[in-house]
């Protein structure tokens, strides 16, 4: 309170007589002798700070805690972590690179600009760029969306402590040493929804070939989690990339779509129980953070 009193002035000759006494000379006040101060000139320094403008607020945003932006449930155009970020944490994910074979572009183009029509408000996965503003265009289309790499989940995204890492890693590369390349055959369009309900994603889900490999994958996968302490994967596993995201619970919406468009390609490649695509797998990527490390490359 003295300093405050020998900054702004006091309301006596007294108050100044103690403020002289108490307090000392205050580096870069406006006068340059704060304590020997004149009742007037106390009187005039204070008129003049009251003629400066007030300092604005502070930020709203230094009131409020940090979003950490990443991967799983959603607000517009961004992506949010499912589990809480904790400093020293990591986001782990195991998973298979997929690439959509140049010839097989066009009519999963096709599909996706139907289902742009009859579903608003989707996205392009990991890129989170609008669907519909997408489809205006025919190189944007296949460039951003479809000439991505894609990837089947062999494990969930789960957060690691950094002392983890190198077991893991090693553990992973010791286990998929041998692994043999096989070919991925993409059969059926389907929706699925996170754990919590608050993102709908649109995949392409493997019923045929591959499915038998990737299966035994994830059961790998699943026990170096295990001795991790980390959460397994699903009991009944369902591998699929996804390609579109909308915010909650569109599943309704977009399984009307689906069969809408499977009704009007019923005899076509777009029909959602028909072979989609299929691609040769070429090894299994894991990424902790935003570093990827290569797990193996398929032998063949």
């Amino acid at each position: 309170m003295e300093m405050l009193r020998a900054t702004y002035g006091s309301d006596s000759e007294e108050d100044d007589a103690d403020d002289s006494a108490a307090a000392p000379p205050i580096v870069g006040s406006r006068s340059s002798s704060g304590s020997s101060r004149s009742k007037a000139d106390s009187v005039n320094g204070r008129s003049n700070l009251e003629q400066l403008d007030p300092l604005p607020p502070p930020p709203l945003d230094l009131l409020q805690s940090p979003i950490v932006l990443d991967f799983s449930s959603t607000t517009q155009g961004s992506r949010i972590r499912s589990f809480p970020h904790v400093e020293g944490n990591y986001a782990l994910h195991v998973y298979v690179p997929v690439v959509i074979p140049t010839t097989m572009k066009m009519p999963v183009a096709l599909f996706v600009k139907r289902i742009a029509s009859l579903v608003p408000g989707l996205y392009a996965v990991d890129i989170d760029y609008p669907l519909a503003e997408l489809c205006r265009d025919d190189l944007k289309l296949e460039q951003m969306l479809l000439g991505r790499e894609f990837h089947v989940s062999l494990g969930r995204t789960v957060p690691i402590k950094v002392h983890q890492i190198d077991s893991i890693v090693a553990m992973l590369r010791q286990k998929f040493q041998s692994q043999r390349r096989y070919r991925v055959e993409f059969n059926k369009w389907d929706v699925f929804v996170n754990d919590e309900q608050t993102r709908s994603f649109l995949a392409l889900e493997v019923l045929g070939g591959g499915l038998s490999e990737i299966t035994k994958q994830i059961h790998i996968v699943d026990v170096i989690y295990r001795l991790h302490g980390l959460p397994e994967f699903y009991k009944n596993p369902r591998p699929h990339i996804s390609l579109l995201w909308g915010l909650g619970d569109m599943s309704d919406g977009l399984k009307q779509g689906i069969e809408e468009i499977d009704r009007s390609y019923k005899n076509a490649s777009l029909s959602c129980g028909g072979h989609i695509f299929t691609c040769k797998t070429s090894g299994i990527e894991c990424k902790i953070g935003k570093k990827t490390y290569s797990i193996c490359k398929f032998l063949d």
